[in-house]
């Protein structure tokens, strides 16, 4: 089959490639293993993300993309070339037209960065959107209609808080707040409270195992092994859900923040649709437990997570 367009959610911890009537044809972490002495590129995703912590001095594992923006650029252009070549699959006959999903609060130069870095991965053509658009596309909202819809998109670096209206931004901001600040929050956290140190991948799994939003009622724990910051020596603890939400108070009261802006900055009659129709929310992040429920308390009005948040962007695309 003919490939020729593409859809990119280029996300700081995971991208997403989306063919048309193909679907997601690759949903990879965005992480590239470089080797240290002539930076090449020795492994792409999901092979790059499990040396993350574990490379021996000759091999960096990096994320090229930090809050949503690129921080590497030759890194990133690798990586894209990587995501594309393997979606087109084999000899290809032509250069595809791609779109790229990029946070809707990013600076003109940072724009140009990601078109560039896209044609210098083989694209004929690189098209920017703005993540709530193509967010709200993929996650079945009409927003070609003259009503007013709400939507959090909560990344891995960054969030997104828009209300569409007539297929465009009536009020949005983005808070470079995500799955990341999570995770260096959980880690910095079990550091203080049990002395012991911890990897990003560590801090993941916790947050996926028994992270949420707000405190529960029967709290689930899990075993976690790292070093003893004292010691030195490898050291095994239990830590409960209730100390991952207490140790991501700060970011999170930084997300809710930012939806009530949103919110204050809203017109009165998209309002009362808001209210009508509650907040959608998708992106990784937003599998959180009781994120949604969090969302809900803090503004009075109802939030949901939509069916597949993690796959939103790239289907919008």
């Amino acid at each position: 089959m003919l490939i020729k367009k593409i859809g990119i959610d280029l996300g700081t911890t995971n991208s997403l490639v989306y063919v048309p009537r193909r679907g997601i044809v690759i949903n990879e972490p965005s992480v590239v293993a470089i080797s240290a002495a002539d930076k090449r590129v020795l492994a792409v995703g999901i092979e790059a993300k499990e040396m993350l912590g574990r490379t021996p001095d000759t091999i960096i594992a990096v994320r090229p993309m930090k809050d949503g923006v690129i921080a590497d650029y030759k890194t990133t252009a690798a990586m894209l070339r990587y995501f594309v070549n393997k979606a087109l699959g084999g000899v290809r006959l032509f250069r595809p037209e791609v779109m790229v999903a990029v946070p809707a609060g990013i600076t003109s130069t940072e724009r140009r960065a990601v078109i560039d870095a896209t044609i210098a991965a083989g694209a004929k053509a690189a098209y920017i959107i703005k993540e709530p658009i193509v967010a709200a596309i993929g996650a079945d909202i009409p927003i070609g209609s003259p009503s007013g819809h709400m939507i959090i998109d909560i990344g891995g670096g960054t969030s997104e808080m828009a209300v569409i209206s007539l297929g465009g931004i009536v009020a949005s901001t983005s808070v470079r707040i995500g799955g990341n600040r999570f995770d260096t929050a959980i880690a910095e956290y079990i550091r203080r409270k049990y002395n012991l140190i911890i990897g990003d991948k560590t801090a993941e799994r916790i947050k996926i195992e028994i992270g949420s939003a707000m405190y529960l009622e029967d709290p689930l724990q899990t075993e976690v092994r790292g070093r003893d910051s004292i010691t030195g020596l490898p050291r095994i603890i239990t830590v409960k859900s209730d100390d991952v939400t207490e140790a991501i108070q700060t970011e999170l009261e930084g997300i809710l923040a930012a939806v009530k802006d949103v919110l204050h900055k809203t017109p009165p009659e998209l309002s009362s649709d808001i209210i009508d129709k509650g907040i959608i929310m998708s992106g990784g992040s937003s599998q959180l437990r009781n994120v949604d429920q969090l969302v809900t308390r803090a503004t009075g009005v109802s939030a949901y997570v939509a069916e597949e948040p993690l796959l939103c962007v790239a289907k919008g695309t």
